[in-house]
């Protein structure tokens, strides 16, 4: 009972949300609570929902200040070099911008933090989008993608629980996943190819002529009052110590983005009435993605304090037949796709993962070839609901969540099986054993 209602519940928030019945923020509190009363919980509904806003807490003050920082930034122009020097660099080509995404996002997610990629990218490439008339959705799809690509990086996050969880080395899993990371994002340059061929022939060719300059000129930010181009070194310089310093780990990421947005509005905004008007002008990015952090809180918290996680789990592992053991490498990569869509990245690592290594073992596939495995669903996992960062991505480029869903669904499942095709045909890990 308590399996149906957990896939009840995951299934009735993705329709409510696609068919954009209800919010993303009304749906994330109102349909665990339903369930988690047809699970028979009552009294330990409210200590289940506060432990997953306790939990997801960090991740809300991290982004509210990262919104905050890399919006300051963008407002005194520190990216305005990057969009011109892009402009010229794709003659407003939008085969050469799609391609421009991949590459830089590619660059940008070595940081292994999703959040701070898509402010980067987004204030880099987000003005050229709107410039060129080009569509936000296919920004979001590279952007995520490409992403969720780089995220397998050992500090990215997942490489470190799947090699945790099964005991191995984080650098013998990651390694000899390198060549399926680079067939992904030669996939993604493709993909760019064919987005940047279909936006050529909507909009049409633009060519930039003599008038270079005014051209790139609606392309930068246009919030004159609030640009310090004299400042333009000292918020390259803070901004490179910041990515340096969460690569470092130093100190807690809330905490560098807090001391960050602190020291650029002492130095770029003395005057506190210029302070106030900077934060109001982030005000709403900040209240649209904080709130559905906690309320993201709620749905976790009321998901696996009610075990529908586990149940959900021990059920999907258990319909794998026997006969299918020798094929457990190819099967775990599959899975990795719907169970990290459905539940986060901890359960599924730290809960499922061990449950199919061990399966894996009796038929001679070694734990770290399963750890690989589990890796080709992170592409699909950063469109889960359960993904902070997502929320971030989707509010800064000014698009619905259903909708960036919707499109880019299908190419992330292409995306993981481009990957775990390169995975077997590179060794990485089995097809069959």
């Amino acid at each position: 009972m308590i399996t149906f209602l957990g896939f009840a519940m995951v299934a009735s928030f993705m329709v409510l949300i696609m068919t954009k019945r209800m919010t993303p923020l009304v749906a994330l509190i109102v349909i665990p609570v339903i369930f988690g009363l047809f699970a028979g919980e009552v009294s330990g509904l409210g200590p289940m929902m506060l432990e997953g806003i306790g939990k997801l807490a960090p991740t809300g003050v991290m982004l509210m200040f990262a919104i905050l920082f890399f919006g300051i930034m963008n407002d005194s122009g520190l990216f305005d070099p990057i969009v011109r020097r892009l402009v010229r660099l794709v003659h407003a080509d939008p085969v050469r911008i799609s391609i421009g995404t991949v590459l830089l996002a590619a660059l940008v997610s070595l940081d292994g933090d999703g959040s701070t990629t898509y402010v980067i990218t987004t204030a880099a490439l987000l003005p050229l989008y709107k410039c060129m008339g080009m569509s936000r959705l296919k920004l979001v799809c590279l952007l995520m993608l490409t992403s969720g690509v780089m995220n397998i990086t050992p500090w990215g996050g997942p490489t470190a629980r799947a090699a945790s969880a099964l005991g191995v080395d984080p650098s013998d899993v990651f390694v000899p996943l390198i060549p399926a990371m680079i067939g992904g994002l030669l996939f993604l340059v493709g993909l760019a190819y064919m987005f940047g061929r279909s936006e050529r022939a909507r909009i049409g060719d633009i060519v930039v002529d003599t008038s270079v300059e005014e051209f790139i000129e609606v392309c930068v930010s246009q919030n004159v009052e609030a640009r310090r181009e004299h400042l333009i070194w000292f918020n390259a310089a803070l901004t490179a110590a910041l990515l340096v310093l969460l690569v470092v780990g130093i100190l807690p990421l809330p905490i560098l983005m807090m001391l960050a947005f602190a020291i650029a509005m002492i130095v770029n905004y003395p005057n506190i009435a210029d302070q106030k008007t900077r934060i109001a002008a982030h005000a709403g990015n900040v209240l649209a993605v904080v709130s559905l952090i906690f309320a993201a809180g709620i749905f976790t918290g009321i998901l696996g304090g009610t075990g529908m996680v586990d149940a959900m789990s021990r059920s999907v592992v258990a319909i794998i037949p026997p006969a299918m053991g020798p094929y457990m490498a190819p099967i775990t990569a599959a899975l990795s796709l719907p169970f990290t869509f459905f539940i986060s990245n901890d359960a599924f690592y730290f809960g499922v993962l061990p449950i199919l290594a061990e399966a894996a073992g009796h038929y001679g596939i070694t734990p770290v070839e399963i750890a690989r495995a589990s890796l080709m669903g992170q592409p699909f996992h950063l469109l889960s609901p359960l993904v902070p960062s997502t929320y971030l991505l989707v509010t800064l480029a000014e698009v619905e969540l259903a909708d960036h869903q919707k499109f880019t669904f299908k190419w992330a499942i292409v995306l993981g099986v481009v990957m775990s095709v390169v995975a077997i045909l590179t060794l990485t890990f089995p097809f069959v054993r």
